[in-house]
């Protein structure tokens, strides 16, 4: 079986993931404009209407902001746990009972021909979750607004096909900016906030000992990082460890403005 994955936006300023196994298919969050989403999918051949579900990781803006719209339009169910929609209720707007679903995050579940693992990530959220999608041996996870890399997101994404990680920001580029206030910058900066660009180069060199060939870098900070910078960060720090990048490592950026690569996973391969 193969395992489909594009990161149709992966940014501060929207988020949304895109994997299928057979004829499952589901977004992982939907943090853009109805619309903007709708073109994105039918961008990659998908018809939006065609969606299984929608996995909302935290009730933050940027993860939700096109959910109720999608679930309106194309009566697409929406996932999340019960503290996460007490929090984003307000936020999407009506959505029908029979599409407001909820889960235990410490229970694995199914969606077709797709496994879904949720697991708790270190963010400012009521109850944020990370998720590993599986079909048959073939995984893809996601592991982004982490305030640090816990032993939890590791043991959750450990041995993925195909991992999204964090790498926020530049701490450098976050003090300077004049925009930031303080208390904004000290919250980015926090155990439950980002990862910057060394803490996810760091975090990548754990992955690649679990087992982990394929990386994508994502949720960048459009005034707080550059994707020429992140790459290089967790490049580097790769080399320094002896990983041949090409051979050990695959690493591809996931981009804030516009849809990423389509990504085909095999069993076996």
């Amino acid at each position: 079986m193969e395992m489909f994955f594009c990161p149709l936006y992966s940014g501060s300023s929207g988020n949304a993931l895109f994997v299928q196994a057979g004829q499952t298919r589901v977004l992982i969050d939907a943090g853009k404009p109805g619309r903007t989403l709708t073109e994105a999918l039918n961008l990659i051949g998908v018809e939006p209407e065609s969606l299984d579900a929608i996995l909302i990781t935290h009730e933050h803006s940027d993860h939700i902001a096109g959910a109720g719209v999608m679930a309106r339009k194309y009566h697409v169910p929406v996932y999340a746990t019960e503290d996460t929609w007490a929090a984003m209720d307000k936020k999407v707007g009506a959505v029908a009972p029979d599409l407001r679903r909820t889960f235990d995050k410490k229970q694995d579940f199914y969606l077709g021909q797709l496994g879904v693992a949720p697991f708790a990530i270190p963010h400012d959220a009521a109850d944020p979750v990370g998720y590993r999608l599986w079909c048959g041996s073939v995984s893809i996870a996601t592991a982004t607004d982490l305030g640090y890399f816990s032993k939890g997101v590791k043991e959750a994404v450990s041995g993925s096909s195909l991992v999204l990680l964090e790498s926020n920001h530049d701490p450098d580029m976050l003090m300077r900016n004049p925009h930031y206030s303080a208390h904004l910058k000290q919250r980015i900066l926090s155990n439950h906030g980002h990862l910057s660009n060394e803490a996810c180069a760091n975090a990548l060199i754990q992955l690649v000992e679990s087992g982990v060939h394929h990386v994508i870098l994502g949720h960048l900070s459009g005034e707080n990082n550059l994707p020429e910078l992140a790459l290089q960060t967790s490049e580097n720090r790769a080399e320094e460890a002896g990983i041949r990048l090409g051979h050990d490592l695959s690493l591809d950026m996931a981009w804030r403005d516009r849809v990423g690569g389509v990504y085909t996973l095999k069993e076996g391969v």
